[in-house]
C-alpha cells in the first residue's frame, strides 16, 4: 500500500504498510512484521503518539497527528529474519546483535574492526528505566555498527554485526 521512511531521534525506520482492514494495519518496520491497531485520537493528543509494544507504552512524536498507534506482537513472519540471522553466521555472513527491548542506546563499546569474544558487552541499552548490557553472542570481528549513542531503537533493531 505504501512505503515510508521515518527518522525518529536520529534513527531511520523503513516502514511498509502492507494492508489495512477493520482498523488493523499489517506493517513491516525495518524487516520485522507487526499488526498495528489504528484509532482516532483527541486533538489534545495530536502532538504525540503512544506506541505499545509487548505491553510497554512509549510516547513518540506524531508523524500523523490524528492517529494513535498500538503495535502488537510480531506475527509469525517476524521470526524468520531472526532464524536467518542465526543460520547466517556459520556461512560467514556475520551475526547481528539486536536490541532485546525497545529503548535508548546509552553507549556503543565497540567500533568496526574490533575483535570481540562471545559474552563481551558491545553496547548498553536503557529500557524500562534500567541499563541493559548487550553482549556479543559469538566471537569475531565487528564488521558494522548500526546504532549510535542516543539512538532510540525498537526490539530487534540491529546494533552491531560480528563477522
Amino acid at each position: 500500500m505504501g512505503k515510508y521512511n521515518f527518522r525518529i531521534n536520529g534513527h531511520d525506520y523503513d516502514v511498509e504498510v502492507n494492508s489495512v482492514e477493520n482498523g488493523v494495519a499489517d506493517v513491516t518496520v525495518n524487516g520485522t512484521d507487526y499488526k498495528v491497531e489504528l484509532g482516532d485520537s483527541t486533538p489534545a493528543a495530536a502532538s504525540s503518539e503512544t506506541v505499545q509494544q509487548h505491553g510497554s507504552r512509549h510516547a513518540m512524536p506524531a508523524p500523523m497527528p490524528s492517529r494513535t498507534v498500538i503495535a502488537g506482537n510480531p506475527g509469525p513472519a517476524a521470526a524468520a529474519p531472526q532464524a536467518q540471522a542465526a543460520s547466517a553466521q556459520p556461512s560467514g555472513k556475520g551475526e547481528t546483535v539486536t536490541s532485546p527491548l525497545p529503548g535508548v542506546i546509552l553507549d556503543i563499546r565497540v567500533k568496526v574492526g574490533d575483535s570481540v569474544k562471545a559474552g563481551q558487552t558491545v553496547a548498553v541499552l536503557e529500557a524500562m528505566k534500567m541499563e541493559n548490557e548487550i553482549e556479543a553472542s559469538v566471537s569475531g570481528t565487528v564488521t558494522a555498527v548500526s546504532a549510535a549513542k542516543g539512538d532510540s531503537v525498537l526490539e530487534g533493531a540491529a546494533i552491531v554485526t560480528i563477522g
